[in-house]
Protein backbone atom coordinates (compact mmCIF):
# COMPACT_ATOMS: atom_id res chain seq x y z
CA UNK A 1 0.00 0.00 0.00
CA UNK A 2 1.27 3.79 -0.34
CA UNK A 3 1.59 5.65 2.30
CA UNK A 4 3.66 9.00 0.48
CA UNK A 5 5.97 10.09 3.65
CA UNK A 6 5.35 13.73 2.08
CA UNK A 7 2.25 13.93 3.26
CA UNK A 8 0.20 14.54 6.88
CA UNK A 9 -2.88 12.23 7.68
CA UNK A 10 -6.39 11.90 9.46
CA UNK A 11 -7.41 9.13 11.62
CA UNK A 12 -10.44 9.14 8.85
CA UNK A 13 -8.47 8.89 6.22
CA UNK A 14 -7.97 12.31 4.21
CA UNK A 15 -4.66 13.13 3.63
CA UNK A 16 -2.90 16.75 3.22
CA UNK A 17 0.10 18.22 0.99
CA UNK A 18 0.95 21.58 2.42
CA UNK A 19 2.50 23.80 -0.65
CA UNK A 20 2.72 27.20 1.45
CA UNK A 21 -0.29 28.65 3.19
CA UNK A 22 -2.31 26.80 0.67
CA UNK A 23 -3.49 23.01 1.17
CA UNK A 24 -3.95 19.71 -1.36
CA UNK A 25 -6.19 17.27 0.30
CA UNK A 26 -7.81 13.96 -0.89
CA UNK A 27 -8.56 10.72 0.49
CA UNK A 28 -5.81 7.68 1.43
CA UNK A 29 -5.77 4.70 -1.03
CA UNK A 30 -6.59 3.12 2.07
CA UNK A 31 -10.00 4.49 1.90
CA UNK A 32 -10.57 4.65 -1.81
CA UNK A 33 -9.93 1.20 -1.51
CA UNK A 34 -12.45 0.55 1.37
CA UNK A 35 -15.04 2.41 -0.05
CA UNK A 36 -14.71 0.24 -3.38
CA UNK A 37 -15.73 1.70 -6.75
CA UNK A 38 -16.01 6.00 -6.22
CA UNK A 39 -19.27 7.09 -8.40
CA UNK A 40 -19.70 10.33 -7.30
CA UNK A 41 -18.04 13.63 -5.23
CA UNK A 42 -19.63 16.31 -3.97
CA UNK A 43 -18.40 19.57 -2.50
CA UNK A 44 -20.42 22.49 -1.88
CA UNK A 45 -18.15 24.64 0.06
CA UNK A 46 -15.69 26.14 -1.59
CA UNK A 47 -15.61 30.19 -0.76
CA UNK A 48 -16.45 28.99 2.83
CA UNK A 49 -14.01 28.94 6.24
CA UNK A 50 -14.42 26.09 8.05
CA UNK A 51 -12.88 24.64 11.21
CA UNK A 52 -11.01 21.48 11.50
CA UNK A 53 -13.02 18.32 11.76
CA UNK A 54 -16.11 19.56 9.43
CA UNK A 55 -17.71 18.33 6.97
CA UNK A 56 -16.44 19.75 3.57
CA UNK A 57 -18.33 17.45 1.47
CA UNK A 58 -19.27 13.69 0.41
CA UNK A 59 -17.74 10.52 -1.39
CA UNK A 60 -19.63 8.16 -2.81
CA UNK A 61 -19.17 4.47 -4.04
CA UNK A 62 -21.50 2.03 -5.49
CA UNK A 63 -22.13 0.64 -2.28
CA UNK A 64 -22.17 3.92 0.54
CA UNK A 65 -21.60 7.35 1.33
CA UNK A 66 -18.81 8.86 3.05
CA UNK A 67 -18.19 12.32 4.73
CA UNK A 68 -15.03 14.16 4.23
CA UNK A 69 -13.33 16.22 7.17
CA UNK A 70 -11.29 18.93 7.25
CA UNK A 71 -8.03 18.45 8.66
CA UNK A 72 -7.16 21.42 9.30
CA UNK A 73 -8.84 24.91 9.85
CA UNK A 74 -9.21 27.07 6.85
CA UNK A 75 -11.58 28.58 3.67
CA UNK A 76 -11.83 26.15 0.70
CA UNK A 77 -10.92 27.67 -2.19
CA UNK A 78 -11.17 25.36 -4.76
CA UNK A 79 -12.54 21.79 -5.63
CA UNK A 80 -11.44 19.43 -8.29
CA UNK A 81 -13.60 19.71 -11.20
CA UNK A 82 -12.26 16.72 -13.31
CA UNK A 83 -13.96 14.77 -10.41
CA UNK A 84 -17.17 15.74 -12.03
CA UNK A 85 -16.50 13.77 -14.89
CA UNK A 86 -14.24 11.49 -13.77
CA UNK A 87 -14.37 10.46 -10.06
CA UNK A 88 -12.77 6.68 -10.40
CA UNK A 89 -9.83 9.26 -10.92
CA UNK A 90 -9.97 9.03 -6.68
CA UNK A 91 -9.54 5.07 -7.39
CA UNK A 92 -6.88 5.62 -10.00
CA UNK A 93 -4.38 8.10 -8.61
CA UNK A 94 -5.32 9.44 -5.13
CA UNK A 95 -2.22 11.57 -4.28
CA UNK A 96 -2.32 13.08 -7.74
CA UNK A 97 -5.41 13.31 -10.05
CA UNK A 98 -7.52 12.41 -7.31
CA UNK A 99 -7.12 15.41 -5.32
CA UNK A 100 -10.12 16.56 -3.87
CA UNK A 101 -9.93 19.92 -3.12
CA UNK A 102 -7.65 23.01 -1.86
CA UNK A 103 -7.34 25.13 1.21
CA UNK A 104 -5.93 28.22 2.61
CA UNK A 105 -5.12 27.14 5.51
CA UNK A 106 -5.84 29.82 8.98
CA UNK A 107 -4.16 27.47 11.56
CA UNK A 108 -1.25 26.06 10.17
CA UNK A 109 -0.17 25.02 14.30
CA UNK A 110 -2.80 22.01 13.79
CA UNK A 111 -0.50 20.18 11.41
CA UNK A 112 0.99 19.35 14.07
CA UNK A 113 -1.93 17.83 15.35
CA UNK A 114 -2.20 15.40 12.39
CA UNK A 115 -0.05 11.65 11.32
CA UNK A 116 2.83 11.27 9.67
CA UNK A 117 3.09 8.51 7.60
CA UNK A 118 4.51 5.78 10.14
CA UNK A 119 1.78 6.97 12.69
CA UNK A 120 -0.69 6.52 9.93
CA UNK A 121 0.52 3.34 8.70
CA UNK A 122 0.06 1.75 12.44
CA UNK A 123 -3.54 3.05 12.41
CA UNK A 124 -4.84 0.92 9.56
CA UNK A 125 -2.18 -1.83 10.42
CA UNK A 126 -0.47 -2.18 7.01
Amino acid sequence: MNIPSNLKYTKEHEWIKVEGDIAVIGVTEFAQGELGDIVFVEVETVGETLEQGETFGTIEAVKTVSDLYLPVSGEVTEFNEALNGTPELINKDPYGEGWIIKLKITEPAQLDQLLDADAYTAQIGA
